[in-house]
C-alpha cells in the first residue's frame, strides 16, 4: 500500500480561485468584502502568519484592513478597537492574531467580537451553533481538514474517527464537525490512557497536539486516513507534523504532508468565511 497524498496546496489554490469569483460577484453588487486583521506586538511568527493571510486576501479580492498595535496596548484599548470594528460596515470579518501579549485577556477580547464577524469561528455563540449542528462560522483549520477529507471520496458516516488534541481552535471543533458528519468520534488528549489502542481502531486520525512523533506508524490501522495538523521542528531542524509521515506512507490510505497539507487550507478556509460573512451582511 502506498498512501494517497492529500495535496493541501492544490486544493487551497482551487478554493482561493472560487473565493475570488465570489468576491467579484459581491463587488459587482456593491459589496466589498473586508477583513480587519488585528496584530498586537512584534512576535515574528505572528507577523509571518498575518503576512500570509493578507497576501491570500489580496489574491482573493478581499480588502485586508491592517490594524497593528504595540505590545503595550491596554485591555481597554484593545476592547475599544474591537467594538469600533464591530460597528464598521466596511468590516465583514475580524481576525485577532493569537497569541496576544501575556498581560491581555485573549478570551475577553475574542468574546467581544460580533459573532456575525467572527470569521475565526472562536466565539462561544459560533461554537454553540456548531455543537447544535447549525454552524455559522467554523474555525478555519478544522474546516480545512474537512475539505481535505472530502477529497478522499469516502463517506465519514459510521467511520471511527480519533482526534488527538482538545484545543478550542482545532481539536474540539474538529470532533464536532466529524460528529455532525455522522462519524463515531473519540477525542484524545494528554490525559488519555492507551492512546495507541485508540489509534489502532481508527478509520480516520486527526493529530493536532504540536509534538513530534505524537502518533506512531506502528499504531495505525491499515488503510486509515491521516490528517496531520501539527507544525513542528524535529531534532534536525526539519519542519514536520505530529505523525511519523514517512513510516505511515506504507500503512495509510491517504495522508496530509507537512508542509503543504493542512496549512494552506487554513488560510483558504478563512477566506471562505470572510466571503460568507460579507454575503450575509448584504
Amino acid at each position: 500500500m502506498s498512501a494517497h497524498i492529500l495535496d493541501g496546496k492544490a486544493l487551497a489554490a482551487s478554493l482561493r480561485k472560487q473565493v475570488a469569483g465570489e468576491c467579484q460577484e459581491l463587488r459587482a453588487g456593491g459589496i466589498e468584502p473586508g477583513l480587519a486583521v488585528v496584530l498586537v506586538g512584534d512576535d515574528p511568527a505572528s507577523q509571518i502568519y498575518v503576512k500570509h493571510k493578507e497576501r491570500a486576501a489580496h489574491e482573493c479580492g478581499v480588502s485586508a484592513l491592517d490594524y497593528r498595535r504595540g505590545a503595550d496596548i491596554s485591555q481597554e484599548e484593545l476592547l475599544q478597537l474591537v467594538h469600533t470594528l464591530n460597528a464598521d460596515a466596511k468590516v465583514h470579518g475580524i481576525l485577532v492574531q493569537l497569541p496576544l501579549p501575556a498581560h491581555l485577556d485573549a478570551t475577553q477580547i475574542l468574546d467581544a467580537i460580533d459573532p456575525a464577524k467572527d470569521v475565526d469561528g472562536f466565539h462561544p455563540d459560533n461554537i454553540g451553533r456548531l455543537a447544535q449542528g447549525r454552524p455559522r462560522f467554523v474555525a478555519a483549520t478544522p474546516m480545512g481538514c474537512m475539505s481535505l477529507l472530502a477529497t478522499t471520496g469516502q463517506s465519514l458516516a459510521g467511520k471511527h474517527a480519533v482526534v488527538v488534541g482538545r484545543s478550542n481552535i482545532v481539536g474540539k471543533p474538529m470532533a464536532l464537525l466529524l460528529t455532525n458528519a455522522n462519524a463515531t468520534v473519540t477525542l484524545c488528549h494528554s490525559r488519555t490512557e492507551g492512546l495507541a489502542q485508540h489509534i489502532a481502531r481508527a478509520d480516520i486520525v486527526v493529530a493536532a497536539v504540536g509534538k513530534v512523533d505524537a502518533v506512531l506508524a506502528s499504531w495505525l490501522k491499515p488503510g486509515a486516513i491521516v490528517i496531520d495538523v501539527g507544525m513542528n521542528r524535529n531534532a534536525e531542524g526539519k519542519l514536520c507534523g505530529d505523525v511519523q509521515y514517512e513510516e505511515m506512507l506504507e500503512h495509510a490510505s491517504a495522508i496530509t504532508p507537512v508542509p503543504g497539507g493542512v496549512g494552506p487550507m487554513t488560510i483558504a478556509s478563512l477566506m471562505q468565511n470572510v466571503v460568507k460573512a460579507a454575503r450575509a451582511a448584504g
